[in-house]
């Protein structure tokens, strides 16, 4: 019998895949709770919103910093040992978060959380990627799909709900005993063994990488409220460009780097990066926008609007592992394409919403943006990463997400900006009109009237500024479209292909 076949064809390790991503749904859907809860905790703990929004820009900054490293982590320590210590920081962070005194110390406990958050996400991928063959991997990738958009997705409205109806510090109470019964589990059922493998880490490298990313994600996620002129953005992101640079050269001459930039040789897996990129800055318009016309605009609380996005977030959830399956039979060109095609209609779409946009019309859309979207992120993903060799698995994971990380910022940023300085325009418009009717009219307004239309210009220019920013994501995906034209199916170096069969041929021979 043989018994020295390689790991892809093994059974795949059902139950500590189901354990991996447990753990990862919880950080996913934790990294999205506390945006509606804000407000709520500036407010207990008598801080501004600006220092508020620490609570996401520190969380997403220890994410930046750490994720680099777990090209490294995962090939010195054992999946059991990272993800046992992920969740463990994971566990501690939630509940001291939901027990802290000050904003201080709520702050400590969100970048604890962040750590391990950082972890748990590349090493379920790589491990997906080391526990199936290539033919199979778009349907555990698609499983994998389900977790990062439905738990992202389902955020918001749970977050809406609990915010609504109980104390903030229930989203922590509600994600505490989860991430702890997913760690005791871990700790019982998984029993993988790993080599020693006598690597050390580059401090330089460590340094470099937490200044070059932290520096791009925090320069980009403060540009939509610092604007583009604030030396807190500029600095940090000049800081940021040359730390990168200097962390790339360094990679490049290290005999064994922490973070392999030479996976971009890859053409498909390059490819798949830049479409990947360009998506995520189309994703995030439309997580960003909606919220706003929906709440700011039409003035429909946070819990009613995170359910009229629910249904989209559902459909993608469904369609995830369906889209997994049909990536191992046709391909990502074919999916992305119809994907891409169907989110550019849906986007343009939202860039003629008007005052009495209909909900009915609202959900329609946006879960038909969401089935397109659908089509594509994980396909891409995966047929990039199947183009890599096994040993460059980790650092292809490490890179998707570090550049996942850093888009999505740019993304806010850039949508943002737009839907600002459009707004602005808009707004100076639409009140030199407002002002030559007045002077025209026999009988003037009285100071109700007046500051009663001043609120409904601010929000016609709002609206037409979400619009513009609309109009300008559909020119990005249109981007994202030409360049999927150019996918072919990836198949793993032929030299990969040979190390890999080599085993099995061997086996079949003595047997």
């Amino acid at each position: 019998m043989n018994t020295n076949a390689t790991p892809n064809t093994k059974k795949p390790p059902y139950g500590i895949i189901i354990i991996l991503m447990a753990g990862a749904f919880v950080a996913i859907l934790n990294s999205t709770l506390l945006n509606i809860a804000l407000p709520s905790i500036s407010k207990d703990f008598d801080v501004s919103a600006s220092v508020g929004q620490w609570l996401v820009t520190g969380y997403m900054l220890i994410n930046g910093i750490m994720i680099p490293t777990t090209a490294f982590l995962i090939q010195k320590f054992s999946t059991r040992r990272l993800f046992i210590t992920a969740i463990t920081l994971f566990s501690i962070g939630t509940l001291i978060a939901g027990i802290a005194p000050s904003f201080a110390v709520l702050l400590i406990s969100r970048m604890i959380q962040a750590s391990g958050s950082a972890i748990m996400m590349p090493v379920l991928m790589n491990f997906l990627l080391t526990s199936f063959p290539v033919e199979k991997r778009g349907s555990a990738m698609g499983i994998f799909g389900l977790i990062m958009t439905f738990a992202p997705a389902i955020g918001p409205t749970l977050s809406g709900y609990i915010v609504e109806h109980y104390d903030w510090r229930m989203l922590f109470h509600v994600i505490s005993p989860i991430a702890i019964i997913v760690l005791i589990v871990a700790i019982f059922l998984i029993r993988d063994k790993k080599e020693k493998v006598s690597i050390k880490i580059d401090t330089l490298s460590v340094i470099l990488s937490s200044f070059g990313f932290g520096g791009l994600l925090y320069g980009f996620s403060s540009a939509g409220s610092k604007g583009w002129s604030s030396f807190h953005v500029y600095g940090t992101l000049i800081i940021g460009v040359i730390a990168l640079l200097l962390f790339v050269l360094r990679q490049l001459k290290l005999p064994v780097p922490m973070l392999e930039f030479r996976t971009f040789k890859y053409p498909l897996f390059t490819l798949s990066a830049v479409i990947s990129i360009v998506l995520n800055i189309a994703l995030f318009s439309g997580m960003l926008l909606m919220p706003m016309y929906i709440q700011t605009v039409r003035g429909i609380s946070p819990f009613h609007s995170g359910l009229l996005l629910l249904p989209g977030a559902i459909i993608m959830g469904i369609m995830s592992p369906i889209t997994g399956r049909l990536f191992d039979k046709f391909g990502a060109r074919i999916l992305a394409l119809i994907g891409l095609s169907l989110t550019a209609i849906t986007t343009y779409m939202f860039s003629e919403l008007t005052m009495t946009t209909s909900t009915t019309t609202l959900i329609i859309i946006y879960a038909i943006r969401m089935f397109g979207m659908s089509m594509v992120m994980m396909p891409i993903m995966t047929n990039g990463l199947n183009q890599l060799p096994a040993r460059l698995n980790p650092h292809g994971t490490a890179l998707n997400n570090t550049l996942s990380q850093v888009s999505g910022a740019i993304g806010s940023a850039i949508m943002i900006t737009i839907m600002t300085q459009r707004t602005e325009t808009h707004g100076k418009e639409l009140a030199e009109e407002a002002t030559k009717q007045m002077s025209a009219a026999t009988t003037q307004p009285t100071a109700e009237a007046i500051a009663t239309m001043k609120q409904e210009l601010g929000m016609k220019a709002m609206l037409e500024g979400i619009n513009d920013a609309f109009l300008i994501s559909v020119g990005v995906v249109i981007v994202a479209l030409i360049l999927s034209a150019f996918i072919k199916r990836a198949v793993p170096p032929k030299e990969e292909q040979t190390k890999e069969t080599a085993p099995s041929k061997l086996n079949e021979a003595v047997e």
